[in-house]
């Protein structure tokens, strides 16, 4: 619970910091330096993610996630302090993005890797649903709050509201404490290497991510269960992100419309992450991921094919609980199977993913809009995030995988 809260208020710090940055960005800069200030942190985070891997399991991912968090207390305080007092330029605001940005990379890694080490096997299906439940909770809460705060005290109390939480997250994170591990928890999976002490600081830094890649290539259950995460994190990312305003404008639904169908889908990964924390475990778990996958993909090919608003938003909803709990399931399956060695590598892959190589989809989806109509960027979406379901139907152990 300590490391559930710890998260949450993260998340909410984490939401609160980029409307902050947008805010003060857009107070003394023009439309193209604005878009500059705010893309500049996702750089490092994406160069940098895999090396946090690699320094989370050599330093352990409890010291890493407690260094990172206190870093960006202190980045952010400063940041509220100094734009307190001084109007703020545009490379002070590059500078923090650029500092927040590659302290995630640490961050990130490591404190998902935390979960095996502070619950047993058969919780991991409940953190997980607890877990996308505070990420929903501090998207939806976080813009209101951080406009609240610019609307009292500018953009400086907001960055003091985001310090804030950042530091009662980093005190959680201290009382957190971790449960020994045992050093071969892969083998029951599939891959019989034991690799207990495969990051040890005698390792070059680059040895150990060789390492890790290979552990993930490897291994019988968690190599397809990246692959297939990864395909269909990539399929799902421009119809969700950037689909939609497609969508809602060729059907002159508007802004409204379009508030609707983002909340359908918030609703259904809501409801995925509750029955998830409640339920806890789901028999038969790599064919209901194979299922739910499937679910996804069709909802996403299907949306330009639904004739009205009511039901866009219900298939949306329908979306978002089938995604919801095949990426919660996909989750907690590779955390079981992961050795412990490698937690931290495998939790940056998973995470580079959704970070770093899904917004790279943004303007091939665009361009599949611009020469072949929104049906076949769509359709193209559901193509790629099904190879994911492919992949783990081809995979007997993908099949046949049961949850703790």
């Amino acid at each position: 619970m300590r490391w559930l809260a710890a998260y949450t208020l993260s998340i909410l710090g984490d939401s609160i910091y980029f409307m902050a940055l947008g805010w003060a960005a857009n107070r003394i800069a023009g439309p193209a330096e604005v878009g500059m200030i705010v893309a500049s942190g996702a750089v490092p985070r994406a160069l940098l993610m895999l090396g946090g891997g690699v320094v989370a399991d050599r330093f352990g991912p409890r010291r890493v996630v407690i260094g990172s968090d206190a870093v960006r207390f202190a980045v952010i305080a400063a940041a509220a302090v100094t734009l307190a007092f001084t109007p703020g330029h545009v490379w002070l605001l590059v500078t923090v993005a650029l500092v927040f940005g590659a302290v995630d990379a640490l961050f990130m890694p490591a404190v998902g890797a935390l979960p095996p080490r502070i619950t047993t096997p058969d919780q991991l299906v409940r953190i997980q649903g607890m877990r996308a439940l505070a990420v929903r909770g501090g998207s939806m809460m976080g813009p209101p709050l951080a406009g609240l705060a610019m609307g009292l005290g500018g953009p400086e109390a907001a960055f003091g509201l985001a310090g804030v939480l950042f530091g009662v997250s980093l005190l959680l994170l201290l009382a957190v404490r971790l449960r020994p591990l045992e050093e071969d928890a892969g083998n029951g999976t599939g891959d019989s290497t034991p690799t207990g002490d495969s990051a040890s600081p005698k390792n070059s830094a680059r040895h150990d991510l060789t390492e890790g890649l290979g552990f993930i290539r490897r291994h019988k259950l968690i190599g397809p269960l990246v692959l297939a995460a990864a395909l269909s994190e990539l399929g799902f990312a421009g119809p969700l992100n950037i689909g939609f305003v497609f969508l809602t404008s060729e059907r002159d639904w508007g802004a409204g419309g379009m508030g609707w169908i983002v909340a359908g889908f918030g609703g259904g990964a809501a409801v995925s992450a509750l029955a998830l924390a409640v339920l806890g475990r789901l028999p038969k778990s790599g064919y209901v991921l194979i299922a739910t996958t499937l679910v996804t993909s069709a909802c996403i090919a299907l949306f330009p094919a639904v004739p009205n608003l009511g039901s866009t938003v219900a298939l949306a909803a329908v979306a978002g609980l089938a995604g919801g709990i095949a990426g919660g399931l996909a989750q907690a399956l590779i955390q079981t199977a992961t050795d412990p060695a490698y937690l931290g590598r495998v939790t940056a892959v998973t995470s580079l993913t959704a970070l770093g190589l899904a917004p790279l989809t943004f303007p091939a989806f665009g361009a599949l809009v611009s020469y072949g109509g929104v049906g076949t960027a769509f359709l193209a979406g559901g193509v790629l995030s099904a190879l994911g379901m492919i992949v783990c139907l081809a995979s007997p152990t993908v099949r046949k995988a049961e949850l703790a």
